[in-house]
């Protein structure tokens, strides 16, 4: 596939996430709640997080942005449900390293649709809008640990 063919793909798949939005909402039972807030651009994300047994057991986004941070935040939830506390936050730093343009071995790691902001990279205003609902995750946990 040519690289402009898998940029419109790429593209597409963000705007459905957009338009589209996974896990947007609230979790009723008692859950980890983490605000945060991208004063730059005035992204705000509210992160529901419910954690069992060392697992994410469910994972919800209200908020408010651009395009790419609310499909971020969308594949995010989608990707971390499920997932154990620590591979979260080992798909949270291959994110992170992703948006530096840092290559990585992801061969244990499940990205489904979030390879799809890699283009994010090129445009370092627009990094702090895609990492929003990872940093959330990352401080929710921590604070769980506390």
């Amino acid at each position: 596939m040519s690289f402009n063919n898998l940029d419109t793909l790429y593209r597409q798949v963000i705007m459905d996430h957009y338009k589209n939005p996974r896990n947007k909402g609230t979790l009723e039972d008692e859950s980890l709640t983490i605000d945060m807030n991208n004063p730059t651009c005035g992204d705000r994300i509210q992160l529901h997080l419910q954690i069992e047994n060392g697992k994410v057991e469910d994972a919800k986004f209200e908020g408010e942005g651009c395009s790419i941070s609310m499909s971020s935040a969308s594949m995010m939830t989608q990707a971390i449900k499920g997932k154990s506390t620590e591979q979260a936050l080992k798909m949270s730093k291959f994110f992170s390293n992703m948006m530096l343009g840092q290559e990585e071995e992801t061969d244990d790691l499940d990205l489904g649709d979030i390879e799809a902001l890699q283009g994010v990279a090129k445009f370092p205003a627009r990094i702090k809008c895609a990492t929003l609902a990872w940093k959330a995750m990352e401080k929710g946990m921590d604070n769980k640990e506390e």
